[in-house]
């Protein structure tokens, strides 16, 4: 269990490096496109082959629609998101959101019932958002009222996508290859960001100060994927799906540490609490 243990956890670092570097980046719409395209231009053959072979129905070819779509709005919320708040703010609520619906909408609409341990890790995450949001705090009263809020509002809007395209993908791995439906979903992610791309005019310059940055976030956007995907041939997803939302930490630490954010020891426990919550969901709930 050690080795993917390992690699699991290099998986959580992964993406909450990637996602520091688009917090420091110039323009976070310009910076996501840059390091989406890339392995974007690199898997269209693998798309093209597959659609080329396989002969998939209507309503096969509507889902990945939709998948697009789901993935561009995903795009331009997460750009806005990084725009608005901190990282050691607004990753946890992002990484943690769909942890919290799914069991939601389980029990509300599904039939499906959780145990003692699930209800416990629902109210951690609760009470981590709730402490991350600032709603009650003295802070809270006095600030900016829905502005101050709209960070987190966002970052809850991009968890809710992220619960979307889940269930929307995993019904498009019924017709189309993890490979395949992976440069789909690149594909709509660029798309989204597109627009804002061509209206900023920023991608020559971004490149100048970012160019380091943005090709280590190509490698570590997909890596922190296929990092987990080894350790899953070597450990149950139960155990170790869980277990990579260690990034919300890891994340709350690059905040605070490298980014000077403020509020170190509350974000930091405030993540602590949520990926808890996080843990006994998955992994007892």
């Amino acid at each position: 269990m050690i080795l993917p243990l390992i690699l699991v956890l290099a998986s959580g670092m992964a993406h909450a490096v990637w996602s520091m570097f688009t917090k420091r980046s110039l323009n976070k719409s310009v910076f996501l496109w840059s390091i989406m395209m890339i392995p974007t231009v690199l898997l269209l053959p693998v798309l093209v082959m597959e659609l080329s072979r396989e002969s998939l129905p209507i309503s096969a070819y509507a889902l990945l629609i939709v998948s697009m779509g789901l993935q561009a709005l995903y795009s331009w919320l997460l750009s806005q998101t990084y725009e608005l708040g901190d990282l050691s703010q607004i990753y946890p609520i992002m990484r943690g959101t769909s942890t919290l619906l799914v069991p939601l909408i389980g029990v509300a609409f599904l039939g499906e019932k959780l145990s003692g341990y699930g209800w416990i890790g629902i109210a951690c995450m609760i009470v981590g958002f709730t402490a991350l949001s600032g709603v009650g705090s003295r802070k809270g009263r006095a600030g900016s009222g829905m502005q101050g809020a709209k960070p987190v509002l966002m970052a809850l809007c991009v968890g809710l996508c992220t619960t979307s395209y889940v269930f929307v993908d995993k019904l498009n791995l019924q017709h189309i290859s993890p490979l395949a439906l992976l440069e789909v979903t690149n594909i709509g992610f660029v798309a989204g960001l597109t627009p804002a791309l061509l209206a900023s005019g920023g991608l020559r310059q971004e490149w100048r100060v970012n160019r380091s940055t943005i090709l280590l976030g190509a490698l570590l956007n997909p890596g922190s994927y296929l990092l987990f995907l080894f350790a899953l041939e070597q450990a149950p997803m139960a155990r170790l799906g869980p277990l990579r939302e260690v990034g919300t930490v890891f994340a709350a630490f690059l905040g605070i540490w490298l980014l000077k954010e403020q509020q170190g020891m509350k974000r930091i426990l405030c993540s602590i609490v949520i990926f808890g919550g996080i843990l006994l969901i998955g992994m007892w709930g």
